[in-house]
């Protein structure tokens, strides 16, 4: 466990646990970083080939429809 320095009135020092947090947050876990943008990539792709779908349905409604 973390040893936290007792000030002069035996109250914990907050900076000891503040920097102890933040190195906690700023950690970031290996691999992570790539996963992230692998799986952000699925949706976009998806969500482009959804558009041209839907135009395509679109003009050949329209086509049809004036022909």
């Amino acid at each position: 466990m973390a040893h936290n320095p007792q000030g002069p009135q035996g109250n914990p020092d907050p900076a000891g646990s503040t920097q102890m947090f933040r190195a906690f947050v700023d950690e970031e876990p290996q691999g992570r970083g790539q996963q992230q943008t692998a799986a952000s990539a699925g949706p976009r792709i998806g969500l482009i080939i959804g558009i041209v779908v839907a135009i395509a349905v679109v003009a050949g409604v329209a086509w049809l429809a004036l022909k």
